[in-house]
């Protein structure tokens, strides 16, 4: 057979494809389709059709007759000469209308990747719109792809099967529900905006947090279509703003940002959440969450920077001044000094401060830059030098980044230049950089310029001159007037300099040097008429038409200095006035006039030769400046009175120029945003507040979610809450696998709801999330009863973005470890009986030292320092709240009276028992006091204001999770009976290495019982170390359990009601084992 022949029995497919490869030659390539794969390679367009599936997409289309099975052969040796040939449009339509999904998936993945190469697929429209109701779930996933794209351009097809993307937004499958929204959102057409409206507001209740954040991507899209549906878009967003899911916080914000970006009071109760949840959103919804929380702290917070801008106004003021101006310099000062307030920063700033701060270590350049802002605009001054080194950090990234950075750099460097000089050298200038970043870098090096680097970064811009880029050489000249001009040092180091330049062989070089030398004579001109001499006899060579009028305006402006050259260079500069450029005929015009005042008996001929000349130039501004200066200069009867000031108009003192950096007002604009890049206000910029000068009210940001429980009807029945009803619901509701991770499934509103029946209670305050066991009390003599019924659905990753703001307290010296133990509680004791093994007393005492903590430094103080430490004795007032051990001492020279505390600030549930107040401290003495805080069971500190009878000052107090507890003792039996009751999720298991000097049982109890205020429980084992501890405010029992391995590894087991404290727990002791 030959090959013609088994080509006449390909179907007919295969043939128009032969025919449109050999018509390609005749132009008629616009006919095929480049269906390629992602990985950018032709791929065998039958890969994955069989033969006999070929051969029946079209009916009839079998063009060999009956010879079965032999046909199949040549069939494929013709397809073989056929690989690298694409498919037409028609083909792909074929393989949409078959019946076989393999080839409908097939078709619909070419077509994608036809679309991700930027090539047109909109003429497929019909044939694959029709597969939206397809059953194959990833032909449905392919088809909304392909939809979302087409949708806006195809409205009137894609109106036809609304119904269908509305049965899909009650698909089991999270993706489909989201893309059919997606596609929906897609449609510009007004008359489907009710139904995108309900399609939104369900979306923004679905289970998956991805269905809600798809939800938020159409709030925007909706409002641009008709913006008469905000304030019901205002209710969905003020909802989605309430999920606690990080999938959706960054869109949500993003679609607030675009609706409506005044409603800061949606922003209140969600504040403390958006900072906590932060850390795990995705890069880009960090981006748009900072930079609207830069927006709202400056709009709720006070100036943190409001002292130092009072005291930098007023060292403005002369040095020296006469006796009245000093007087009245002291009235000045003491009004500015009662002007200054105490300032405390709020918690809330602080929490912002906090929590964006670990994100300066983004591996993404524009979450850095929105840090980097949210610092420069809201911080104190002394904490806004940690963004320098990260900014340092993204000049090793491309080119791009670069441009951005530095601009931003250049900025900074005007106002805060001193957080930048360490990192100098980093901004020296590569020969690989591009020109605008070399003239970037020059920006920043002129502004970090002071006495002290100055000779390095002039040596930097000596070698800059040599360079072959002509930009970049112009830029380093101008960048040596700008330090000549704010340095006066070096202001006559860089005119000899610059003056040297001018014998350079470069013309843009010796051009560049006279603009500049130009500004700089104006400083001192009286001192420099030589120069003036040597550039005007190089006027001849001078071709750049700037450099020729700025030499021309020096001799002009100067000629008293040089009154024999003056007339000879007008001159000859008359001689080719017709030919000068127009920036050079004007100062030809004003040098002839300033003769003609100063020196006329020489110059009347020449002036009036020159104004002739310029009466009849082509150039409208030069006539009129010619007959201008003619009536100006010559009187005549038709003068007017200005003729009599002609003198003072034209040789007035000038002030000389200040050479400014172009980067000092752009502060204004937010940094990082494109209005400051272009220096112009761009579209849709929202303008950065200004500080208020009164705090607004804080407890706005306060929000207290109580699930509340049931009332029991009778003592003997068992309460609602302990019977967690919710399960046969949860089984109803489970849904396929999820579309993302665990972390970011299937969580919502019923999630909460359900919880809400197992009797839990959420408190979101002071930007923290802490969970309490809303119920009675089930511990009697200090042990647990019944833990069974207790919850255990309480996610440990929903718990993750909290643990990242407990930061362990500074630690301090050691002092003398005080005994925790009162004497009364020993006696007590004494007739304890153990049945196993007697309680040694290292087993009673915990080992270590205590840390003190720092409260008050002394000069924050005013000379009063404060510490303190948690005694880990009993609190006698209250047994519910942790004892604070508090040492002031008086390092001044005079008496502090009055010690004592006001307005506290404390998160709900949170207690504190104040000291008695301490009249008087005598100088240089010390004094201790006790005082009590709940801290129910939380690491949140606790805010509160330290007075004396002069000053206030702001404390706070965070305990470390160890200082929660308070040692309870069991016997090894009733150890492992509490321990098998908190298993499952109250367990917390980790495996570690011990440090090197952790090798004995007696360095893991000493190190163990340092970190929390634990007691050791009695084991019969060597290699296990048993500890026990109850939390002071609830009563939670805590265990933990030490094995050690062979090799030094270990195992440490936490159980604990409470996970969260059980997490923070096994994180502290493993740092303490691993040192």
């Amino acid at each position: 057979m030959t090959t013609m022949q088994r080509l006449l029995q390909l179907p007919v497919n295969a043939v128009n494809m032969v025919k449109s490869v050999q018509s390609g030659s005749q132009g008629q390539e616009e006919a095929l389709s480049p269906v390629l794969t992602p990985d950018s390679g032709p791929q065998n367009w039958y890969s994955a059709v069989q033969p006999e599936e070929l051969r029946h997409l079209r009916s009839g289309g079998t063009g060999g007759g009956g010879e079965g099975s032999e046909d199949r052969p040549g069939l494929e040796e013709g397809l073989t000469s056929l690989q690298s040939q694409p498919l037409r449009h028609d083909d792909l339509k074929e393989m949409l209308d078959s019946n076989k999904d393999s080839l409908k998936l097939e078709a619909m993945k070419r077509i994608v990747a036809m679309i991700a190469r930027g090539k047109n697929a909109s003429d497929l429209f019909p044939a694959v719109v029709k597969n939206v109701a397809c059953k194959n779930i990833e032909v449905k996933k392919l088809v909304y792809v392909y939809l979302v794209r087409y949708a806006e351009e195809q409205q009137d097809l894609a109106l036809l099967s609304i119904s269908t993307f509305q049965r899909g937004l009650k698909d089991p499958n999270q993706l489909i529900r989201a893309s059919a929204l997606r596609v929906l959102s897609s449609i510009r057409v007004t008359i489907i905006v009710p139904i995108m409206m309900l399609a939104i507001k369900e979306a923004a209740s679905d289970m998956s947090p991805y269905v809600r954040k798809t939800a938020a991507h159409a709030i925007p899209k909706l409002h641009s279509l008709d913006p008469d549906q905000k304030d019901q878009l205002i209710e969905v967003i003020e909802k989605l703003l309430a999920d606690k899911t990080t999938l959706v916080a960054g869109s949500v914000v993003m679609a607030f940002e675009e609706v409506c970006p005044d409603r800061i009071d949606l922003i209140h109760k969600n504040y403390r959440k958006l900072c906590n949840l932060l850390i795990d959103v995705e890069e880009w919804g960090q981006v748009v969450i900072i930079n609207m929380l830069t927006r709202y702290a400056r709009t709720q917070f006070l100036n943190p920077n409001i002292n130092e801008s009072l005291l930098e106004e007023n060292s403005e003021k002369a040095f020296y001044a006469s006796d009245d101006e000093e007087d009245e310099d002291k009235k000045d000062e003491v009004a500015t000094l009662a002007k200054r307030k105490l300032y405390v920063m709020d918690p809330d700033h602080r929490l912002l401060l906090r929590n964006t701060k670990p994100l300066l270590q983004s591996r993404n350049a524009a979450v850095v830059m929105a840090v980097a802002q949210l610092y420069f605009h809201l911080a104190p001054k002394a904490e806004v030098g940690i963004i320098a080194k990260a900014l340092v950090r993204l000049m090793r990234s491309h080119s791009e980044v670069q441009y951005v950075v530095l601009q931003n750099v250049a900025t900074m460097t005007i106002k805060r230049r001193g957080m930048f000089e360490p990192y100098l050298k980093s901004f020296y200038i590569r020969s690989t950089d591009p020109t605008q970043i070399k003239i970037l870098k020059l920006e920043v090096l002129t502004n970090l310029a002071n006495e002290t680097n100055i000779s390095t970064i002039l040596r930097e811009f000596q070698t800059y001159i040599k360079s072959m880029d002509k930009d970049f050489v112009a830029a380093s000249i101008q960048a040596i007037g700008r330090c000549a001009t704010n340095i006066g040092e070096v202001r006559d180091t860089c005119l000899n300099g610059l003056v040297q330049l001018l014998s350079n062989r470069d013309e843009l070089v010796v051009a560049e040097s006279v603009v500049v030398i130009k500004k700089l004579l104006q400083m001192q001109p009286e001192q420099h008429s030589d120069i003036i001499k040597h550039m005007a006899k190089l006027i001849d060579n001078i071709q750049v038409p700037m450099a020729r009028a700025s030499i021309l305006w020096l001799i002009g402006e100067y000629c008293k200095h040089v009154p024999k050259i003056a007339p000879d260079v007008l001159r000859n500069m008359a001689k080719t006035f017709t030919n000068e450029e127009d920036i050079v005929k004007l100062q030809i015009i004003n040098l002839a006039a300033k003769l003609y005042l100063t020196n006329s008996k020489q110059t009347k001929l020449l002036t009036q030769y020159v104004l002739n000349l310029a009466k009849y130039d082509q150039n409208y501004d030069i006539r009129d400046r010619a007959r201008f200066i003619r009536q100006l200069i010559v009187p005549t009867d038709k003068s007017g009175a200005l003729s009599k000031y002609a003198k003072k108009l034209f040789l007035a003192l000038k002030p000389a120029p200040v050479l400014e950096s172009t980067f000092k007002d752009r502060d204004h604009f937010q940094l990082g945003s494109l209005s400051h890049l272009l220096n112009a206000k761009a579209g849709g910029y929202q303008e950065l507040p200004d500080w208020p000068e009164l705090a607004p009210d804080p407890s706005v940001r306060n929000v207290e979610v109580i699930r509340l429980l049931e009332r029991v009807t009778t003592l003997t029945s068992i309460p609602d809450w302990s019977k967690c009803t919710s399960r046969k619901n949860r089984k109803e509701k489970k849904v396929e696998k999820p579309f993302y991770s665990d972390s970011e499934g299937e969580s919502g509103p019923t999630e909460s709801a359900d919880s809400g029946n197992c009797g839990e209670r959420y408190i979101l305050s002071m930007g923290k999330c802490t969970y309490y066991p809303y119920r009675k009390r089930l511990y009697q003599n200090n042990l647990p009863n019944n833990p069974k019924k207790r919850t255990r659905r309480r996610r440990r990753k929903c718990l993750c973005w909290i643990l990242d703001d407990f930061e362990p307290a500074p630690a301090s010296a050691p002092v003398t470890p005080v005994n925790f133990m009162s004497s009364s509680l020993v006696s007590d004791l004494e007739g304890l009986s153990l049945t196993d093994t007697i309680l040694a007393p290292t087993t009673i005492t915990p080992s270590g030292s205590i840390k003190m903590y720092e409260l008050l430094h002394r000069i924050t103080g005013e000379g009063l320092a404060v510490e303190y430490c948690f005694s880990r004795q009993p609190f006698s007032p209250d047994p519910n709240m942790v004892a604070v051990q508090i040492q002031f001492t008086n390092n001044t020279n005079s008496e502090t009276k009055n010690l004592h505390i006001e307005e506290p600030r404390l998160q709900s549930g949170m207690r504190i028992r104040e000291f008695a107040e301490i009249d008087v401290l005598a100088a240089g003495e010390s004094v201790t006091v006790v005082m009590g805080i709940d801290f129910c069971d939380s690491t949140q500190a606790a805010n509160f204001q330290l007075c004396t009878h002069t000053s206030k000052f702001f404390a706070s107090i965070q305990p470390p999770v160890g200082e929660l507890m308070t040692p309870v003792f069991l016997t090894e039996n009733d150890f492992k009976k509490e321990q098998g009751k908190l298993m499952g999720m109250n367990e917390i298991s980790e495996k570690l290495t011990l440090g090197e000097k952790c090798v004995n049982e007696h360095a893991i109890v000493e190190r163990v019982t340092a970190t929390a205020n634990l007691t050791r429980v009695p084991c019969g084992s060597d290699k296990e170390c048993r500890f026990a501890g109850k939390t002071v405010s609830s009563s939670c029992l805590v265990l933990v359990n030490v094995s050690t391995k062979e090799g030094g590894g270990a195992q440490l087991t936490v159980n604990c009601e409470k996970m969260l404290i059980g997490t923070m727990l096994v994180k502290d002791i493993m740092q303490a084992l691993s040192q």
